[in-house]
């Protein structure tokens, strides 16, 4: 029996790798009675007569898993946006921030294409990138094609395993082949008929760079809040999280209670307008699906 990691899935197979190289597996019968299923990221224990015919036995305890994309084990989310094509959108970058936090993965947000927007905007994206900073988070501005900015990238990226993800079109592929330029990950432009970028990743795959593991991730725009109550919401907005301990009734959602520490700091301009309205729109959202089920 052998020990490795799970870094790509495809058709069935696991591919494993450990220090002896690369292993193409299967899943054992028993693991769909467990209702478990291995994942990209999974530390496994495994059995190979040879490199094209082995066993995944068991399963590490994981300390993450996302659904979408099927991965677990992730250290930090590098949160791609783009300035334009498709436009930057504050609503969508919140919505994938709850998302992160709430798998208790660290985000990195990078807003790409910076280089092609006009002046007016340049000077609002550097108004968010400060709100977001000053909420605890690093925001890193990259250009399309540029490679000294996108390097800075890379001490984020040493010794620990990311998952990139963001909206198709906003350049996650073409980041990271600037990155690595021998990976050649196939990039598509927006299609201007439909607004969006083409589907080109396929599968899940931990990929070597910069001295860690990255994840290209297919492109997903839709992220529906299942499996979060309406009291943890504020959990996952960082500036609120400290707040709430000090609200009068336990459980406060900051919508309507009274003595609420979260809507007394948002009136006194502590808390950003876009956030707090976001959270009350996701809130609402949680509610409404609460009741659908």
């Amino acid at each position: 029996m052998a020990k490795g990691k799970i870094i790509k899935a495809l058709s069935g197979y696991y591919y494993v790798k450990n220090e002896d190289g690369l292993f193409q597996c299967r899943a054992r019968g028993n693991f769909r009675k467990r209702k478990i299923k291995p994942l990209v990221g999974d530390e496994v224990e495994f059995e190979a007569e040879n490199r094209t015919d082995g066993y995944i036995l068991d399963v590490s305890e994981r300390k993450n898993e996302l659904v979408r994309p099927p991965i677990a084990n992730i250290d930090q989310a590098i949160l791609v946006f783009s300035a334009l094509e498709p436009d930057f959108s504050l609503l969508l970058l919140d919505r994938f921030l709850v998302h992160i936090e709430a798998n208790a993965i660290k985000p990195l947000l990078v807003i790409s294409k910076v280089d092609l927007v006009d002046e007016e905007l340049f000077v609002s994206l550097h108004t968010y990138k400060s709100l977001y900073e000053s909420i605890g988070y690093t925001v890193l501005f990259t250009s399309t094609n540029e490679k000294s900015d996108i390097n800075d990238l890379k001490p984020f990226i040493e010794g620990k395993m990311s998952v990139v993800a963001g909206q198709s079109g906003v350049g996650k592929s073409s980041l990271l082949n600037i990155l690595d330029p021998n990976l050649d990950i196939e990039t598509n432009e927006i299609s201007s008929h439909l607004g969006r970028g083409k589907h080109t990743t396929r599968h899940v795959e931990l990929l070597p760079i910069a001295g860690g593991l990255v994840a290209d991730t297919p492109g997903f725009s839709s992220l529906d809040f299942v499996d979060i109550l309406p009291e943890e919401l504020s959990l996952y907005f960082l500036e609120m999280k400290e707040l709430s301990t000090e609200c009068k009734f336990r459980g406060c959602t900051h919508s309507s209670e009274p003595h609420c520490a979260v809507k007394k700091a948002y009136e006194k301009g502590e808390i950003a307008q876009s956030r707090f309205e976001h959270y009350l729109q996701f809130l609402e959202e949680i509610k409404n699906q609460k009741k659908r089920y």
